[in-house]
């Protein structure tokens, strides 16, 4: 079996391959030129991140393909039904970034509630002229215990955000389409656990009427999560982080809750226009931005190299 890792994958998945007698090809090949060299090299299996588009096309004019696997959660960059219909398996590692999502999402809380975001873009330039002033204009600063965390989406990310929010002292409060109740564990370096059981809501206006911190951890959408009828429901100084999908939340209208004061802040990590972001996101002061970094640690792909792999070795079997 051959496995074409054409976004990369990590040495303890690429390790985990070979042991199990997978070769796995170190190329890196340009999109135009990834149907060619899949079907020169008899490639079996095709692991992608987000630059490579498995379309219908591809699918199509490579017959001897067996496994298509996505090292993340969402899987907008492949065909997946027209996938499976073909016969092929469709892999993807929907828990190995969740870690590294939910502490990015707390990340960027923290930066909105000690202004951490503005701080760093102005002690340089002014920290020496300026320096009493800032103190003072960035003091009106905010604690996260106590205060009352709402998490959009109960999925691997959701419940990560959760588990965080728990042992912040947060007051947590869940949004679904279906309500339902998740055993939340949070386990400590000395082998404790605590089990938390959390019910989601389905009722938006009750769930957002008295969030102090909002995180979107949601599939990719066609219709805004968050819009104007949305924002009106909130409390005033919402803050509020999207690390989902872009398109979720409408940033026209969020820019003006923010000029309204209605949101204190909010942090973007995905955008309706990626990978080119409109310039007034960029230079708002009330925005703390990165450009999609959710699930890009060190530890999470290597998660991702070795749930794939495990996959694969799996799938090979019952080939």
């Amino acid at each position: 079996m051959k496995v074409l890792a054409n976004d990369g994958i990590s040495k303890a998945g690429e390790l985990a391959l070979k042991e199990a007698g997978i070769e796995i090809l170190d190329n890196r090949v340009a999109q135009d030129h990834v149907i060619n060299f899949i079907n020169e090299n008899n490639v079996d299996v095709l692991l992608v991140r987000s630059a490579t588009k498995v379309r219908q096309d591809l699918i199509d004019a490579c017959p001897g393909l067996k496994i298509i696997g996505r090292g993340g959660i969402g899987m907008d960059n492949i065909d997946v039904e027209h996938a499976i219909e073909k016969g092929l398996y469709v892999i993807n590692t929907p828990n190995a970034s969740s870690r590294s999502v939910a502490e990015l999402v707390f990340a960027h809380f923290f930066s909105l509630a000690r202004f951490l975001h503005e701080s760093n873009r102005l002690m340089p330039l002014e920290g020496d002229t300026h320096f009493n002033a800032m103190k003072k204009s960035f003091s009106n600063a905010y604690e996260l215990s106590g205060k009352t965390l709402g998490v959009i989406g109960f999925g691997g990310i959701g419940q990560e955000v959760v588990k965080m929010g728990i042992s912040l002292g947060m007051k947590v409060k869940v949004l679904t389409r279906k309500p339902r109740t998740e055993t939340i564990s949070l386990s400590f370096f000395d082998r404790q656990t605590v089990h938390f059981e959390v019910t989601s809501t389905n009722d938006t206006e009750a769930f957002l009427k008295d969030a102090d911190f909002i995180s979107i951890n949601t599939p990719k959408t066609n219709e805004y999560i968050i819009d104007t009828p949305q924002f009106e429901m909130m409390k005033e100084g919402v803050y509020i982080v999207n690390t989902a999908r872009g398109g979720v939340i409408n940033e026209v209208t969020l820019l003006d809750f923010i000029e309204s004061g209605k949101v204190a802040g909010a942090a973007l990590d995905v955008f309706e226009t990626e990978p080119t972001p409109e310039l007034i996101l960029l230079m708002n002061p009330n925005l703390s931005l990165t450009p999609h970094l959710g699930g890009n640690t060190v530890d999470a792909q290597e998660k991702i190299g070795v749930e794939l792999a495990e996959q694969i070795i799996e799938i090979k079997k019952k080939l």
